[in-house]
């Protein structure tokens, strides 16, 4: 919403006392002095019009999670536990997740109920990467990392896979960083090598990390500044004690 249609609303002000309201320096967006009217408001913003509040910010919440294998990265589910249930906050059913995970992986997780976050987080013209554990059945293969870096083609969706940076750790566990996120793409682009991934563990989303100390299971909420300044400039977060859990 548009800040004029806003303030006009307000006491049904009407279009033009509320522009002359904005231009005289009246209305304050969280404790700023806006006289732009087309400024944009989201329901996470505080608005007042001569000292008083006429709309109240909703909470942002942008929250880290250790996701366990066996749990389902989703919100709600009438079998299986699901990661919304490892969360005790009062705003968790406002949740979404930005970039799921399967089942049987484990690692890093983000939810928020901030749209353009996650958004910017997932978005494919972002090209954000995305850091993956990766033990396989089988050695992996010398020329796997070109493989990887050329791309496969999914007939299924028609698409050939970005390149991708596959770096062999030891003879069955690699680091794999992707910037994109397709159906069972990592299980997908091993197949296409004669292997098969038997675990799988995100480590990082841009420049958001799982740390060491957070066990499976466990969450952290982020500071809102701190988790969109790491969407920004790749840098990590700043976490807030308070949000720790397990």
């Amino acid at each position: 919403m548009k800040m004029d249609r806003l303030i006009a609303a307000h006491e049904s002000l009407g279009r033009q006392a509320a522009h002359r309201a904005i231009a005289a320096g009246r209305v304050r967006v969280n404790d700023q002095i806006v006289t732009d009217g087309h400024h944009p408001l989201d329901r996470f913003t505080r608005v007042e019009l001569d000292g008083a509040v006429i709309q109240r910010p909703e909470r942002a919440v942008y929250l880290m999670m250790h996701k366990p294998v066996g749990v389902l990265s989703a919100t709600k589910d009438a079998v299986h536990p699901t990661v919304i249930d490892l969360i005790d906050d009062p705003d968790r059913h406002t949740l979404h997740i930005a970039g799921r995970l399967d089942r049987g992986t484990s690692g890093l997780l983000l939810l928020t109920n901030d749209g353009r976050w996650s958004k910017r987080l997932m978005a494919a013209d972002q090209k954000v990467p995305k850091v993956y554990l990766v033990e396989t059945s089988e050695p992996i293969a010398a020329d796997a990392a070109a493989a990887f870096a050329h791309g496969f083609y999914f007939h299924t969706e028609d698409i050939t896979t970005l390149p991708a940076d596959l770096v062999v750790l030891e003879p069955q566990r690699a680091r794999l960083t992707l910037h994109e996120g397709r159906y069972h793409q990592v299980k997908r682009m091993f197949h296409r090598i004669g292997n098969r991934v038997v675990s799988l563990h995100r480590e990082s989303i841009g420049g958001l990390h799982l740390p060491v100390d957070l066990p499976a299971g466990g969450w952290r909420m982020l500071e809102p500044a701190a988790a969109w300044a790491a969407v920004a400039s790749g840098d990590s977060p700043i976490f807030r004690n308070s949000g720790f859990r397990g």
